[in-house]
């Protein structure tokens, strides 16, 4: 039997994992995009009514994500998971569920109801992403694959957003711009293309059911059984990702850099519009223009890293250094008050969408390394503890940038539908797109001299892992592995892999450092 790290991932394969991201990209991009105007408009539901739905959904989801990573990391245990992969099982259980998604879009119900469908969808989103981010790192242990699979998944990312705003329009053009009929069956199509892709999804890949077998020791499992016993687990877990050095520091670029961009989109509608005093189309054309190249440009990416072995570390700064370029056009153009034509802007956004998908396609792909190095460490596979905390942090530090964002503008005098600012209220558009946005860049961008996961570093972290599986003794293990390991886990080589005394499957005692 061909072992799963033994199997091949091509471009059809990497499509066939990548569509479940229509899902991740195109569901809430639908939701952000027409959900809040769809529930106050055809629903009877108010803004403070509609806005609840969000906020109680906010806060459910950012316990759901990480109680998700400990049950698909510990769903080996049970005979489901034997049976259909810890993983995988989640996937096929989901594509029919898919279909909840068309219920968030029918009118006239109540309240409930509408707190209810979007529940489920959230915790739908959970039982899909969580382990399906996982499975590029079950997949393959090679880097360039890992890579593949993280681009291709990017780019269906990209599509699954440009869907969310071309669909419904091109619907209107059949249904009317005041029908709410629009909705649900936009609702409708994009459930079926869910179900779709996340069933073929769950064809087209594989995991390691139980990837404890590929060690001639396993480690101790003294976890007692029980509910509390099992949260006391999950939290234990959760603040231990943080002890690889790796990890935390990926946090740091990732959450930076993801909530750098949050910023500039949240303020960017009132730099055009007050700032440079153009219209709205204006603002629809520039990003229209930006997540159209995000899709090529993800790509450009995934191929700098992989044909020509441009590190992560390099291939970020590359992109951090084209938005601080389009940052400082901005802010010239609007501090000198210089008249751009169309043709400039859309040059300067086709940047701004280049650099961007690089900023979000690399930390994503290389996410899915963490865990190798965690397993130098742990010697287990937590693949879905790590998804968790990274859905985890993301949706937490969203959600507080948005709300200070709010506080700025309400404290420096914004008027709420005004033709015009004060120019406190300025300051504070320009404070946050241009300053707030480089000063969260720059944070990425010096850490990423400390980031020293490359290709080069995990194949040699690999190599050593495959080592000591094989029963390697720790001592025989060179000076310039060492330096790695303690360079990515941040721990010295006789304080990882068998440490701690342990038992090996023929009952021989196993000598720390040995």
């Amino acid at each position: 039997m061909v072992k799963p790290t033994e199997r091949k991932v091509g471009y059809g394969v990497a499509i066939g994992y990548g569509v479940t991201d229509l899902f991740g990209g195109g569901a809430f991009a639908v939701i952000g995009t027409w959900l809040l105007f769809f529930y106050t408009t055809y629903c009877g539901l108010s803004v403070l009514e509609a806005g609840s739905i969000f906020a109680i959904a906010r806060v459910i989801d950012a316990i759901l994500s990480p109680i998700m990573g400990y049950v698909t990391d510990n769903f080996a245990d049970t005979w489901l998971g034997r049976r259909f992969g810890r993983r995988r099982f989640f996937l096929l259980l989901s594509a029919p569920l898919m279909f909840l998604y068309a219920l968030v879009w029918v009118t006239d119900m109540s309240y409930w109801y509408y707190l209810g469908t979007y529940l489920s969808i959230e915790l739908l989103s959970a039982m899909v992403l969580v382990p399906w981010e996982t499975l590029a790192a079950e997949m393959t242990n090679r880097f360039s694959e890992r890579t593949r699979l993280s681009g291709v998944r990017m780019m269906c990312s990209s599509l699954g957003g440009f869907l969310a705003v071309s669909v419904p329009g091109v619907i209107m053009q059949f249904t009317g711009k005041d029908n709410s009929f629009t909705y649900t069956l936009t609702g409708s199509i994009f459930a079926l293309i869910f179900c779709i892709a996340v069933f073929t999804t769950w064809a087209c890949t594989w995991e390691a059911k139980d990837v404890r077998e590929e060690y001639e020791f396993a480690p101790v499992n003294d976890r007692k059984p029980g509910l509390l016993n099992h949260l006391k687990y999950l939290i234990l877990d959760l603040f231990s990702s943080f002890k690889i050095r790796a990890f935390r520091q990926h946090i740091i670029i990732y959450i930076c850099s993801f909530t750098a961009m949050d910023v500039f989109g949240s303020v960017f509608t009132y730099f055009i519009i007050y700032g440079l005093h153009r219209d709205a189309g204006a603002v629809s054309g520039l990003l229209s223009i930006a997540a159209f190249v995000s899709i090529p440009g993800t790509f450009g990416f995934m191929m700098l890293m992989n044909k020509l072995n441009l590190t992560p570390s390099s291939a970020l700064r590359l992109a951090y250094s084209c938005i601080f370029a389009v940052l400082a056009f901005l802010f010239v153009v609007y501090l000198n008050d210089i008249a751009v034509n169309t043709f400039v802007f859309s040059g300067v956004f086709m940047l701004l969408g280049l650099a961007r998908a690089g900023l979000y396609y690399i930390p994503w792909n290389i996410y899915s390394f963490i865990p190798d190095v965690d397993e130098m460490v742990t010697r287990q596979r937590r693949e879905g503890i790590f998804a968790g905390v990274m859905v985890l942090t993301r949706k937490s530090t969203v959600a507080l940038a948005v709300m200070l964002i709010g506080i700025v503008l309400q404290e420096s005098g914004f008027v709420k539908g005004g033709g015009a600012q004060p120019i406190s209220a300025l300051h504070a558009i320009i404070g946050l797109m241009i300053f707030a946005t480089a000063a969260l860049l720059a944070i990425s961008f010096w850490m990423t001299y400390k980031f020293k996961l490359t290709q080069q570093s995990h194949k040699t972290l690999i190599k050593e892992i495959a080592r000591r599986k094989l029963g390697g003794a720790a001592e025989d293990c060179d000076e310039e592995t060492r330096v790695v390991i303690k360079e990515l886990t941040g721990r010295a080589y006789n304080e990882v892999w068998d440490a701690t005394p342990d038992k090996s499957k023929n009952g021989a005692a196993l000598v720390p450092g040995s």
